[in-house]
């Protein structure tokens, strides 16, 4: 049996020499009509199985996606068994409603052992998503994997058992620099009585800013890890994926997310403090007229702050996603076979969302597809692959290396969908 070339780090080596490069725009032929009559019956029969067509609803979204997604002209497909699907929701939902049993019946114990179990499992759920996702993604005969280890997958999972760890100190630490915290907490594990609580003081908003900190820096190392091992480890053919981003490049995105969100809400704060003022100052001239009206105002004004709160956080959210869109497609490749580049505009793209989010309130809901359909494309369409030799040359390659059916029929076995 003949065996692939590997490189000095022990992965597969490309077998294709470097030729011209061609450019292959991506692009979405779907709509928002074609996509609404997929999602109305979606949701209706949804509703109507009180959540028990999700699994089949999932899987049509995403066939009507991958279908309809042209990569260097032949569309993606999904090809996932719809019994692993089913199989992985009704898994999830009786965890689920295991855990909701045991929190309403007072069992500290069984709860306690849900949190370590979910904490433990989320690394072995995460990888087995990935690779049924993959898997179940086909290009011109093509099958993706995800081939890391159960070893890489808990190595680059770290982060979550360094947030359990921080939060073991922070609350430790807490009753060291408060005493009448422990004696307050004693008191009530001994007694069952409520104690009072001690004062708050700078030494404690202290530590729990750095434990707030550290672990907002863990998730966004938890975010890199996962992302650079499901790229890297990413395989069509034998060829592997190719992964250029650093750690920092994922701070610098959060931070100026966090900057992006400040500012809206400072800008957001002043035109609600300058209409609050003359609206104010007329409903208390006319208060004695109002009666019940003042307390539906007040009702009004609640929810409406509640709804300009979500989207003072709509632009930084998509601020967020159309960054990390750009930092992923513009730095990723396969192999020396072919890369990625990125043209989005985030503008663009938040302005969309903002627009997106605002026809679809004031449509209670059923703008939903259309701007679904509508940020698809538009990511989509900003993503070119160049790949070296041509297309038919480098696919049909690609084709020769993958395995057999006895590998598809394992890899078909590896994972379940777990994560919606």
């Amino acid at each position: 049996m003949s065996q692939v070339p590997s490189d000095s780090a022990g992965g597969p080596m490309s077998t294709f020499m470097p030729q011209n490069i061609d450019a292959y725009p991506l692009e979405f032929t779907g709509s928002g009509g074609e996509y609404f009559r997929v999602w109305i019956v979606n949701v209706l029969l949804s509703i109507v199985t009180l959540g028990i067509y999700t699994p089949w609803a999932r899987r049509r979204t995403a066939q009507y996606f991958y279908s309809h997604t042209l990569v260097a002209g032949s569309p993606l497909e999904f090809t996932a068994q719809q019994r692993r699907m089913v199989v992985g929701f009704v898994l999830l939902m009786l965890i689920t409603l295991a855990y909701n049993i045991a929190v309403n019946t007072g069992q500290d114990l069984a709860v306690g052992l849900f949190l370590l179990g979910g904490a433990l499992l989320a690394p072995f759920i995460w990888a087995s998503a990935m690779r049924f996702r993959l898997g179940a993604t086909r290009w011109r005969g093509l099958r993706l994997q995800f081939a890391a280890s159960w070893k890489e997958v808990y190595t680059a999972s770290w982060p979550v058992f360094a947030i359990a760890l921080i939060w073991f100190g922070v609350f430790y630490g807490l009753q060291l620099l408060s005493p009448e915290l422990a004696q307050a907490l004693e008191a009530v594990e001994d007694e069952g009585e409520k104690a009072p609580m001690p004062g708050f003081t700078p030494g404690m908003g202290g530590l729990l800013a750095l434990g707030v900190v550290l672990t907002l820096l863990c998730i966004i190392r938890l975010e890199f890890n996962y992302k650079s091992l499901l790229v890297r480890k990413a395989q069509v053919g034998a060829e592997r994926g190719r992964w250029k981003p650093v750690y920092m490049d994922f701070v610098k995105v959060w931070l100026a997310t966090v900057a992006v969100f400040i500012l809206f809400v400072v800008g957001l704060s002043v035109v609600l403090s300058a209409l609050a003022g003359g609206s104010f100052a007329l409903i208390a001239s006319q208060s004695s007229r109002m009666g019940l009206w003042l307390f539906v105002l007040i009702i009004v004004a609640f929810v409406g702050v509640f709804f300009l709160l979500l989207l003072a956080s709509a632009p930084a959210r998509a601020y967020r996603e159309a960054r990390m869109f750009q930092l992923m497609w513009d730095n990723i490749g396969v192999s020396h076979v072919a890369r990625f580049k990125c043209q989005l505009r985030t503008s663009s793209f938040v302005w969309l969302r903002i627009k997106n989010m605002l026809l679809t309130l004031l449509t209670l809901g059923f703008y939903r597809p259309f701007a679904r359909v509508s940020e698809y494309r538009m990511k989509c369409d900003s993503v070119t692959l160049h790949v070296k030799g041509g297309v038919e040359q480098v696919a049909g390659a690609m084709v020769r290396q993958q395995q057999g059916g006895l590998g598809d029929a394992l890899a078909d076995a590896a994972g379940l969908d777990l994560i919606g």
